[in-house]
């Protein structure tokens, strides 16, 4: 399927067919001074977040509904675990011979408790977990503070923006287009995203700074650019002054809190290597791992659909457990306010009501589809290459409503 340049710089997305039904057409406008917009379409209306949650909603007890105090007891309990393990990485120096290694089973526990209090903070931020937003913003900031994402910027680039143009033109989080110009954001995506192109190395250490860029590009879009004018990122957004301000105050306080734990932990390699980068680095790699499934395989859509535009997977029992259900993704897009606890219920019914749309594959399956595929739309369902010399139809259809 080829895609038309046209003189005036713009490229038409043809979109294509997917089981006779087609996806409406998106036009993208690419040059020096505008951003890409999000089309318009006069197609025909297909299901929306909306539509799932009216039919499902009153298949679900009252108590999934009701807030989770125990999201703020996890946050506390993490961070006194990460607490502890700084403590003994300060004392590193005065373990003998090679028994710092000894230390790498914290490491690993101190890393899972960074995913752990990402996935809690994300709960407690979409207001399932803590009432009052002065108090949803302070539990935030302490709870995404190891991540280096401000709580005020999370509620705009996730909560507002991802879940209301989920894997569309207009989301930050979806993958670049082949036609978005090679700017550092997507040089440093192209060079660690999982694709069939990535080297094994780059991929290594993406894992650990792919969140990181993430939050570089993010913050560098919001804070110095108005109107959503950032030309390297994937969808460029605005915010309010106030919401600036406040994410400009909430990172100072983050790189204070992060000089405080390397100030306390102690300017020394090993230290900092054991009790400070590789504890962040498995976290970030942890997190990472769900969240490069949960859109990439999926086609671009106009219509906010996550039975199209979202994934979930299967992962071990005890990997749900420790990561509060965040494996069952569609079901937080339709509710993202749910007890996550009640997703393994969601899912049930989207099975029995949509079983031919509903995507549901083994985490294992989707990385290997990951690897094995593009990372660039060429349109809404073909995805291609960096210098666009191959294409292939994005490996999760867009099923008929």
């Amino acid at each position: 399927m080829a895609d038309t340049a046209q003189p005036d710089g713009r490229r038409r997305l043809e979109a294509g067919t997917s089981h006779g039904h087609p996806l409406p057409c998106c036009r993208v406008r690419l040059n020096s001074s505008s951003p890409i917009t999000a089309p318009t379409s006069n197609a025909v209306a297909s299901p929306t977040v909306a539509s799932y949650a009216r039919l499902l909603r009153p298949l679900l007890p009252p108590d999934a509904f009701r807030t989770d105090p125990s999201r703020l007891a996890l946050v506390l309990i993490n961070l006194m675990i990460l607490v502890l393990g700084w403590s003994m990485a300060a004392r590193l120096d005065r373990w003998p011979g090679l028994w710092p290694l000894a230390f790498l089973p914290v490491a690993l526990v101190m890393g899972n408790s960074v995913i752990v209090l990402l996935f809690a903070t994300h709960d407690l931020l979409h207001g399932g977990s803590l009432p009052g937003q002065g108090w949803r913003r302070v539990v935030g900031l302490l709870g995404l503070a190891l991540l280096w994402m401000p709580p005020t910027l999370w509620q705009a680039v996730h909560n507002r923006e991802h879940h209301n143009h989920t894997n569309s033109l207009s989301d930050p989080d979806r993958s670049y287009l082949e036609v978005q110009p090679a700017t550092w954001g997507k040089s440093i995506q192209h060079l660690f995203t999982p694709s069939d192109t990535v080297r094994p190395l780059w991929l290594l250490v993406g894992m650990g700074s792919a969140w990181v860029v993430h939050n570089v590009r993010t913050l560098g879009s919001v804070l110095l650019f108005k109107d959503g004018a950032a030309t390297f990122t994937p969808a460029a957004f605005g915010v309010s002054a106030r919401e600036r301000w406040q994410i400009g105050l909430e990172l100072l306080v983050i790189v204070a809190l992060h000089g405080a734990v390397v100030v306390g932990i102690g300017v020394e390699p090993l230290k900092l290597l054991l009790g400070y980068f590789l504890p962040l680095w498995i976290g970030y790699a942890g997190a990472m791992a769900y969240i490069y499934t949960n859109h990439m395989l999926c086609p671009l859509t106009e219509s906010n659909d996550p039975l199209a535009n979202t994934l979930s997977i299967r992962v071990p029992r005890i990997l749900d457990v420790l990561h509060l259900n965040f494996s069952y993704h569609t079901e937080h897009h339709i509710f993202p306010g749910l007890n996550s606890s009640y997703y393994p219920l969601v899912r049930r019914l989207l099975q029995e009501r949509y079983p031919e749309r509903y995507q549901l594959l083994e985490g294992t399956e989707a990385w290997r589809l990951l690897l094995g595929t593009p990372r660039y739309y060429r349109d809404a369902t073909t995805l291609t290459t960096w210098r666009g010399e191959r294409q292939v139809r994005v490996p999760l259809p867009l099923a008929a409503p």
